[in-house]
C-alpha cells in the first residue's frame, strides 16, 4: 500500500471536504481558464442563478473586469471588494451559502510561461479558486518550513499576480499536533493569508464554547472509489491506514472543518479578512482565531440581551484589529435589523488616540477623532449616524484625558431611535474610576449604549471591580496561549552583573559626598551616575547584537525620570552619536565584517517625552524607530502602553514599575519577530519583588474568575525548577564527550555519523546557549557555575556544523528520496560566508537560487531508475563533492552556477518528457516507467504508439481486478500469476504480437512490481525507506 503524503493526508482531506458538502471534480474531465484558473462553465452557471432576478448581469463584461481587477498590484482588493459586495451583481450568495456551488479538486496547475506550481488541494467556490491547501506527511522532515519558503518565492513572482489576488487564504498541513514548545511552526495545521512578500502562519483551536458542528454528509463506496481511481491509488481502498486518515478527528481534517465548513467558510471570506497598509506596502491579514471567537461572544451577549462586557486578551495579541473586524461584523449585523451603528474608540492619553487612529486608517476605516469635552457633547447630540455618504464603515476615536475629571453632565434625550451607538474602551485596567464623572456622562449620553470594555492584563486591585461596571469576562485569551500560538514571546530578564551594581554603589558615595544627602531622583539623574549606566546599557545591547547575530534590533530605556532620561540622551549625543557613513574600499578584504561591525554600533537615539519637541516630531521619532532609523529610545512615562515596534527586543528598566503597569511594560518586548524565541528586560530597579506582588494579584483574579486555573501564566517565566532540569538533561546528554577542549570535543563529534545522536547534542548545545540569561533571571548565581556556558557556546557551533554535514552526506550519499537530495542545511552553508566581498554576496545568492530550482526539478521526479537522471544526479554530486563551499572563488562560483543552468536544462527537458508520458497513462506513474523501461530494452515494438495501446488496455483490466478485490495485491503470488495471465492475454491474443517467455516475464514482473511495490508502501521514489530512516536516526 503506499504511504506517502497523497494516502495519509491528501485523498482523506479531499474525502473530508466532501463530507462537509464539497464536490469532487477531475481535471480530466473539466476544463478552465489557464490565465485565472476559473473554471467558466461554473463560473457562469453559478453567477446566473444567484442573479438571476439581475437584469444588469453580463456574463462576460463581468468575467472581463474580474481578469482585469485581478492584474493590480493590490494583493486582490479590488477583487476582494467585489468578491464580498452584496449590492449589484454578486459573486458569492452570502445570504443563502447554500446557493453557492462548492467543489474541490486536487493539483490543479498554476501556470504562466515556464513557471507553475501545483496546489495538492485548490478550494472552488462557483468556480473561482479562492483557497488551496498543501498538505505533506507526518514527520516530513522540512515539510511545513520548506513549504513556507517555497509560497514566498512564487508569491514574490508576478507571473502568478493573478493567482495570489485570488486566493483568500490558505493551509497547510503535516497532519500532526501542534508542538506547543517550539515557537516555530513546524508540526500541526496552520492557516495563512496570501502576501508578495512572506506570509504568516496562524495556529488555529476551536473554542469549546464556539466550537463549529459540521453536518457530516454520507458518502458512497462509488464516491470513493471514483476520487481513488482518480488518484490512481485504488490499493489503499481496504486498508486500515486508510481507515484511520479518514477520521474526522485528524489534525488536518480538524481545520478543514473550522475553516471549510459552509458557515465558518461564509464568515471568514465576508468579515475575517483584512487589507492593511503599512510601510513595507499592501499586506493582507487574517482573524486569529481568538480574534473570531471574541467577535462571536459578542454577536451571543447581544443576542441575550447584554449591553456590556469585558474583553481580556493579553498583550500582543491584536485589540485593535479585533475592535476593527467587529466593526465590520456589528454593521452588517445590525445592518439586518435596520440599525444603522455608530463605533467610538475610547483612549485615555493623546498618543493612544494617534496610534488607534493610524491604525484603523490603514485598516480602510474612516477615522475621526475627539480630544476635547466640547467636541464629544458636540458628536453625542448629532442626529446624524454617519460622517460620509458612502456608506463606508467609520470609528470616532476619543480621548478622555482632559475631560474625563469635568464633573458636567452630558445628555442626550433625542438620539434616534434606529442608531446604536457601540463603545469600545481600551485598557479598561485603569483610567475609569467609577467615583469619576467620565462613565455617567458615557451612560447619560445614551443609556442604550454598548460598551465592551478591552483589557490585556487581568483587572488588579482593590480600589474598584472593573467588572461591575463594564459586566463580567466576554472572552479571555490567556498569555500561555498566546505564546504556545507564536504571536508573543517568554520574557527573560537580566540582573545588572554583581562587578557593575558594585560600580553604581561607588558612583553613589561619590555623589553624597560632592552633593549632599539630595532627592533620590536628583542623584539618579546626576551625570556621575547616569554615565556609567549609559555605557552599560549600550555595550550590553551591543553584545546582544553579536550574541544574536540580528543588528536591526532596537532597545528602550524606562528611565527614573524625566530628568534622568534628558541627562540620558545628552550623554548619549556628545559620546555615541554617529551621524557621517561608513566608508570602505571596494577592495577592502575585510570589508564584511567591518560593515557588520559598524551596523552593529548603537549611533542613533530619541528622546521620548511630552513637554520635549512636538507631537509631530515624537510621532516622527516613534515612526523612525518602527522602521528601524533609531536603535534607542529613552522615555519616562511615554510608550510604556500601546506602544507596538516588534523589533524592540530589550528593555532596560529603571525605576519600579507598579501594578499592572509592570506588566504593561515588560510585554512591549515580547511581540514576534524574526528567530527570537524571548523578549529581554535588563533590571537596574529590583523589579522582583513588584513584580511577585503583581503575579499575586494575578493569581486572585484567576482564582476569582477560573477557579484553579492559575497555571494559564506559567509559562510567562521560566521556573528554576525548569531551569535546572535542563542543566541536568545537558550534563547527561554530554556526559561520554570531552566539553572541557573545544577540539578534542570536535574531534569526538567527526566520528558520528547518526543524524539523530548528533540531533541530540546540538540541541542540548543550543538549549545551553539561551540558558546563561534564564539562569540569571531567578538570581541565582551559583546557577552559572555549573556550566562552562561561553565554551558551550563555541560547542553549539561546532555541533551545529556537523549534524550540517550529516545532512548533507545522508542526502547525497545514501541514494535516498531526490527530493531532499540538497536540503536546507547544505543551502545555509553557502551563507555561512565571513570574509567575502559585497559582490559576491550578490553572486552567493545567485548560487543558493540556482541550486534551490536545480535540486526541486530533480526532486521532481518521479524516476531515478531513468538514465539520464542518474547522470544528472551524479554531476550534482560531483558539483558539491569536489571542496568545501565556503572556500570557493568567485571564478569558481561562476563556473558552478553555469553547470548547474545545464542540469537545471536538462532537468527540465527530462521533466517535460516524463509529464507528457505519464498523461497518457492518466498521470499513472507506474505504466510510465514501465513505457520507459520497456523502450530503452528488449523493446516489445519499435512504435511507442503501439506500446502505449498495449500497456493502456493492460492497466485497464489490472485496475479492474484489483477495483474489484484490492485484496489481490495482499498475495504476492497470486497477483504475479494473475498479471502473467493478462500480459500473455493481451499482447497475444487481443494485440497478436509475438512474445517469448523471457520476454512475458520480464513484464509481468515489471508489472507486478510497480503493483506491490505501491500496495507494500516500496514505491518507486523509495519514500518509505525515507521515512524508515527518519524513524531510525
Amino acid at each position: 500500500m503506499k504511504f506517502n503524503e497523497d494516502s495519509r493526508v491528501k485523498i482523506p482531506a479531499i474525502l473530508h471536504l466532501m463530507r462537509l458538502g464539497y464536490n469532487y471534480l477531475s481535471l480530466k474531465t473539466n476544463s478552465w481558464d489557464h490565465a485565472t484558473n476559473i473554471f467558466k462553465s461554473i463560473f457562469d452557471e453559478s453567477i446566473s442563478r444567484i442573479n438571476a432576478n439581475n437584469s444588469e448581469l453580463d456574463l462576460e463584461g463581468l468575467y472581463n473586469q474580474i481578469a482585469l481587477d485581478l492584474e493590480n498590484e493590490d494583493l486582490g482588493k479590488a477583487f476582494y471588494e467585489r468578491l464580498i459586495d452584496r449590492s449589484g451583481v454578486r459573486l458569492i450568495d452570502f445570504d443563502n451559502f447554500e446557493n453557492n456551488s462548492l467543489h474541490v479538486v486536487t493539483e490543479l496547475p498554476y501556470e504562466k510561461d515556464d513557471d507553475s506550481f501545483r496546489p495538492d488541494i485548490i478550494i472552488l467556490i462557483n468556480g473561482m479558486p479562492l483557497s488551496f491547501i498543501e498538505v505533506k506527511k507526518p514527520n516530513n522532515l522540512d515539510g511545513i518550513q520548506a513549504e513556507h519558503k517555497r509560497m514566498k518565492t512564487r508569491f514574490q513572482n508576478k507571473k502568478f499576480r493573478k493567482f495570489v489576488n485570488l486566493t483568500q487564504f490558505m493551509v497547510f498541513s503535516n497532519n500532526m499536533e501542534y508542538d506547543d514548545e517550539n515557537p516555530i511552526p513546524i508540526e500541526g495545521a496552520f492557516y495563512a493569508s496570501p502576501s508578495y512578500q512572506e506570509s504568516v502562519f496562524n495556529y488555529f483551536r476551536e473554542d469549546e464554547g464556539y466550537k463549529v458542528t459540521p453536518d457530516f454528509r454520507e458518502l458512497s463506496n462509488e464516491q470513493e472509489l471514483f476520487i481513488l481511481k482518480d488518484n490512481n491509488l485504488l490499493s489503499i481502498k481496504d486498508s486500515s491506514e486508510f481507515a484511520l486518515n479518514k477520521d474526522t478527528n485528524t489534525p488536518t481534517n480538524r481545520i478543514i472543518s473550522s475553516l471549510y465548513s459552509k458557515e465558518r467558510l461564509a464568515f471568514i471570506l465576508e468579515f475575517a479578512l483584512a487589507y492593511v497598509k503599512e510601510s513595507t506596502g499592501i499586506q493582507k491579514h487574517i482573524m486569529r482565531y481568538p480574534q473570531l471567537f471574541a467577535t462571536q461572544a459578542i454577536e451571543r451577549t447581544l443576542e441575550n440581551g447584554g449591553k456590556k462586557g469585558i474583553i481580556w486578551h493579553t498583550q500582543g495579541s491584536g485589540k485593535t484589529a479585533l475592535t476593527f473586524y467587529n466593526v465590520k461584523y456589528l454593521k452588517h449585523y445590525f445592518g439586518k435589523r435596520n440599525i444603522i451603528p455608530k463605533f467610538y474608540f475610547i483612549v485615555d492619553r493623546i498618543d493612544l488616540l494617534i496610534q488607534a487612529g493610524r491604525e484603523f486608517k490603514s485598516r480602510g476605516l474612516i477615522v475621526h477623532t475627539i480630544d476635547s469635552k466640547e467636541e464629544f457633547v458636540q458628536d453625542i447630540k448629532a442626529n446624524i449616524a454617519l460622517h460620509n455618504d458612502t456608506g463606508r464603515a467609520e470609528i470616532t476615536v476619543v480621548n478622555i484625558q482632559k475631560f474625563k475629571d469635568d464633573p458636567s453632565v452630558v445628555s442626550n434625550k433625542d438620539y434616534q431611535l434606529n442608531v446604536q451607538r457601540v463603545y469600545f474602551l481600551d485598557e479598561v485596567h485603569r483610567s475609569y474610576n467609577p467615583k469619576g464623572s467620565f462613565l455617567a456622562n458615557l451612560n447619560q449620553s445614551d443609556a442604550n449604549a454598548i460598551k465592551i470594555g478591552l483589557t490585556g492584563t487581568p483587572l488588579l486591585g482593590d480600589d474598584y471591580n472593573s467588572r461591575s461596571l463594564f459586566g463580567g469576562y466576554i472572552h479571555k485569551y490567556y498569555y500561555n496561549s498566546s505564546i504556545a500560538d507564536g504571536y508573543t514571546l517568554r520574557l527573560i530578564r537580566e540582573e545588572i552583573e554583581t562587578s557593575y551594581q558594585l560600580a553604581l554603589q561607588k558612583a553613589l558615595e561619590d555623589i553624597k559626598i560632592l552633593e549632599g544627602e539630595g532627592k533620590r531622583k536628583f542623584v539618579y539623574a546626576h551625570p556621575k551616575f547616569v554615565e556609567p549606566m549609559l555605557d552599560y546599557i549600550i555595550e550590553d545591547f551591543q553584545n546582544s547584537r553579536l550574541r544574536f547575530d540580528e543588528n536591526s534590533i532596537g532597545g528602550m530605556v524606562i528611565c527614573d525620570s524625566s530628568d534622568q532620561a534628558k541627562e540620558l540622551f545628552r550623554i548619549f549625543q556628545e559620546k555615541y552619536e554617529v551621524t557621517e557613513q561608513l566608508n570602505l574600499a571596494a577592495d577592502d578584504p575585510e570589508s564584511y565584517g567591518k560593515k557588520k561591525a559598524h551596523e552593529r554600533k548603537v549611533k542613533t537615539a530619541a528622546l521620548i517625552l511630552h513637554d520635549v519637541g512636538t507631537k509631530d516630531d515624537r510621532k516622527a521619532r516613534v515612526e523612525e524607530f518602527k522602521e528601524g532609523k533609531i536603535d534607542f529610545l529613552f522615555v519616562y512615562n511615554m510608550l510604556l502602553t500601546g506602544f507596538d515596534a516588534k523589533r524592540l527586543k530589550k528593555l532596560y528598566i529603571c525605576r519600579v514599575i507598579k501594578s499592572h503597569n509592570l506588566l504593561q511594560a515588560l510585554t512591549r518586548v515580547n511581540r514576534t519577530y524574526k528567530d527570537f524565541r524571548y523578549g529581554y528586560v535588563v533590571d537596574f530597579a529590583d523589579i522582583q519583588k513588584e513584580f511577585d506582588k503583581t503575579n499575586r494579584d494575578y493569581f486572585n483574579e484567576l482564582q476569582s474568575e477560573l477557579g484553579d486555573e492559575i497555571e494559564h501564566y506559567s509559562n510567562l517565566f521560566k521556573s528554576k525548577e525548569e531551569i535546572e532540569s535542563d542543566i541536568e538533561e545537558i550534563k547527561d546528554t554530554l556526559f561520554h564527550f570531552d566539553t572541557n577542549n573545544a577540539e578534542a570535543f570536535s574531534r569526538q563529534i567527526n566520528q558520528i555519523n547518526d543524524r539523530q545522536e548528533m540531533l541530540n547534542i546540538a540541541k542540548a548545545l543550543n538549549t545551553a546557549k539561551s540558558l546563561y540569561n534564564l539562569i540569571r533571571l531567578t538570581g541565582n548565581y551559583e546557577l552559572l557555575g555549573k556550566l562552562d556556558f561561553k565554551l558551550l557556546h563555541k560547542l553549539a557551533t561546532e555541533a551545529n556544523n556537523r549534524l550540517q554535514l550529516i545532512n548533507l552526506k545522508q542526502n547525497l550519499d545514501a541514494n535516498e528520496e531526490t527530493t531532499n537530495l540538497l536540503n536546507v542545511a547544505l543551502e545555509d552553508v553557502i551563507f555561512a560566508f565571513t570574509k567575502i566581498k559585497e559582490e559576491e554576496m550578490v553572486l552567493a545568492d545567485k548560487l543558493k537560487n540556482t541550486l534551490q530550482r536545480t535540486r526541486e526539478m530533480l526532486g521532481g521526479n518521479f524516476d531515478p531508475k531513468d538514465p539520464n537522471f542518474i547522470s544528472l544526479k551524479e554531476e550534482l554530486e560531483r558539483l558539491f563533492k569536489k571542496k568545501n563551499l565556503s572556500e570557493v572563488t568567485k571564478e569558481e562560483m561562476e563556473q558552478n552556477i553555469k553547470a548547474l543552468n545545464a542540469i537545471y536544462d536538462s532537468a527540465k527537458e527530462m521533466e517535460r518528457k516524463n509529464q507528457l508520458l505519464r498523461a497518457k497513462y492518466a498521470n499513472d506513474a507506474k505504466y510510465a516507467r514501465i513505457h520507459k523501461r520497456l523502450m530503452e530494452k528488449d523493446p516489445l515494438t519499435d512504435k511507442e504508439a503501439k506500446l502505449l495501446e498495449v500497456l493502456q488496455s493492460i492497466k485497464s483490466e489490472v485496475d479492474n481486478h484489483i477495483m474489484q478485490n484490492a485484496n489481490i495485491l495482499s498475495n504476492e503470488s497470486f497477483a504475479e500469476r494473475m498479471m502473467a495471465r493478462i500480459v500473455v492475454n493481451q499482447i497475444r491474443n487481443k494485440f497478436n504480437m509475438e512474445i517469448n517467455a523471457e520476454q512475458s516475464k520480464r513484464i509481468y514482473h515489471m508489472i507486478a512490481k510497480e503493483y506491490l511495490n505501491e500496495f507494500n508502501g516500496r514505491a518507486a521514489w523509495q519514500k518509505l525507506s525515507l521515512l524508515k530512516a527518519r524513524q531510525r536516526h
